[in-house]
């Protein structure tokens, strides 16, 4: 099970500029790298759960306007949220339930369960994913 966690609160300047030298298809390996050794995140923070699978164009759109949006601080700040990308392909459940609708975002509730998320075509501009992702956690 192939899962990096991210806590997108303190993004270097190094680590800014190395992400925007990647290629897409590199979105989790820069997540992973990047925040592997990240401490646990505190049982208040905003958590989400981004189902996708590799070679999914969809998927590798939307990434990267996650990647750019996490980025941007603001009254809409998503420096406080944990990401979870999560490949479908590794888990048999996760591929049954979403093989036909990924790219998924849930975010993640406090008793654990997930909540999908209204989908976030990646044609939107990154400023109006962060305003649909923080008006989501909100609720």
């Amino acid at each position: 099970m192939a899962i990096a966690a991210v806590a997108a609160v303190a993004w270097p300047s190094s680590t800014v500029a190395l992400a925007r030298k990647l290629p897409k298809c590199a979105f989790n390996s820069f997540i992973s790298a990047s925040y592997s050794s990240s401490p646990s995140p505190s049982p208040a923070a905003r958590k989400l759960v981004f189902y996708s699978k590799p070679g999914c164009c969809l998927c590798d759109g939307l990434k990267e306007k996650l990647q750019a949006a996490f980025l941007i601080s603001g009254p809409d700040s998503l420096g406080d949220v944990d990401l979870q990308v999560r490949d479908i392909t590794s888990n048999p459940e996760w591929e049954r339930a979403y093989q036909y609708e990924i790219p998924v975002l849930a975010k993640v509730l406090s008793d654990g369960s997930e909540e999908i998320l209204p989908i976030l075509s990646p044609r939107l501009g990154v400023e109006l994913i962060q305003k649909k992702i923080a008006a989501a956690l909100k609720q």
